[in-house]
């Protein structure tokens, strides 16, 4: 069975970037339930684990644990302050001032800078590892509750290629196709078909947006002239959009099958992306997108449906937790990076030099948080969105 479930027409733009920084927040929440389970896993003491960041807005202490649990205002994110840390002191210079405190400090079990090297990067790397998981069981509800991507799509615009004739003609993701040359379009199939068969030749298409009926004409193009296509349509019409794909109630077995294979293809096109950022940084830079960039996409893909959400929300889990994993300043990476040199050297890094690292690291992430950003509003502001 065939279905289509859409979002509700009462969830407008500021309804849906609400979802989205709930959802988001959702998975740091997630993340750093992942560094509090393995901390408390290997005895350290959790002195707060928080909802949110900014004022404490209700708070409880477990009498049995000591942690505080607090729900704070902003609902973005959270937090897990583990005994022994410090965010304003570098983990070198916790680690040596540990060292160098008296006898009865040093024998507290429950610190995290008691522990081992081995412990502690366990520990700091358990946040990455429960962004993966999370991706897949995020894939695995999807599938069991609103089924599987159908190899049926819909005459739905799913993705445009920027600059394309697509793209110049302002056909945007949401965009039903009603009709080609005249003739009512039946499924997305059929519709991809008739294009691909139709290079050079003009054609004309008529599409609905929130009610109203649009028409343009148009020539497909060679698809090897526009990005990301598959090899075997390279050589056929294209004019630079996919069909939106329909989908279909599984089985509990195929479920899982087809979640493990979606994962494969969520890990396969994160790492490729990085992969390519580092040999092609040029080539694909401008590829790069931010917490606004995801924002947009996440708006649109809101549209289609739970399911094309939940698989969104997948990707970023599975993304959040290789990015965690970079050695950059200020991520879990970051920290682990320091904590492997400490392992090699057999004692911790000289405080000092690795506060010039961070220094210099944070500034430089900075930098291109800021340009990123900057770059996702201006494709958003020239009508190019994100896609």
């Amino acid at each position: 069975m065939l279905f289509v479930i859409t979002a509700p027409a009462f969830l407008d733009e500021s309804g849906k970037i609400a979802t989205f920084l709930v959802m988001l927040s959702v998975l740091v929440v997630l993340h750093e339930l992942g560094h509090f389970l393995m901390a408390r896993r290997n005895g350290v003491r959790v002195n707060e684990f928080a909802v949110g960041m900014g004022p404490k807005v209700f708070g409880w202490k477990s009498p049995r644990t000591g942690t505080q649990y607090s729900l704070r205002a902003l609902p973005i994110g959270g937090y897990c302050l583990m005994h022994g840390e410090d965010a304003k002191v570098s983990e070198a210079e916790l680690q040596r001032d540990f060292r160098q405190e008296a006898p009865s400090a040093r024998r507290e079990s429950d610190n995290f800078q008691s522990k081992s090297p081995w412990q502690r990067l366990a520990i700091i790397f358990a946040g990455p590892v429960a962004n993966f998981i999370i991706a897949y069981f995020i894939l695995l509800a999807g599938a069991l509750a609103f089924g599987v991507e159908s190899p049926t799509p819909q005459p739905v615009v799913g993705e445009v290629v920027a600059h394309s004739p697509a793209g110049v003609h302002g056909l945007q993701p949401g965009d039903r196709i009603v009709a080609l040359n005249g003739a009512a379009v039946s499924s997305g199939n059929a519709l991809v078909k008739t294009i691909n068969d139709s290079l050079g030749k003009r054609v004309t298409i008529d599409y609905v947006r929130n009610g109203v009926r649009y028409e343009f004409a148009t020539t497909p193009v060679r698809c090897a002239s526009l990005e990301n296509v598959v090899p075997s349509e390279r050589d056929k019409g294209c004019i630079g959009f996919s069909p939106f794909p329909a989908f279909a109630r599984v089985g509990v077995g195929q479920a899982f099958v087809v979640s493990a294979q979606e994962y494969g293809d969520i890990a396969s096109n994160v790492f490729g992306s990085y992969g390519m950022l580092v040999t092609h940084f040029a080539k694909y830079s401008g590829q790069l997108t931010g917490v606004v960039g995801m924002g947009q996409a996440a708006t649109t893909i809101q549209d289609f449906g739970p399911g094309p959400y939940l698989a969104l929300a997948a990707m970023i889990s599975f993304a959040l937790g290789v990015l965690n994993l970079l050695p950059i300043p200020a991520l879990d990476g970051g920290r682990g990076a320091f904590i492997v040199v400490e392992l090699i050297r057999r004692k911790p890094v000289d405080p000092e030099r690795e506060g010039m690292v961070h220094l210099a690291g944070f500034a430089v992430l900075l930098v291109l948080m800021l340009v990123i950003a900057i770059h996702d509003v201006s494709r958003i502001a020239s009508g190019q969105g994100v896609f």
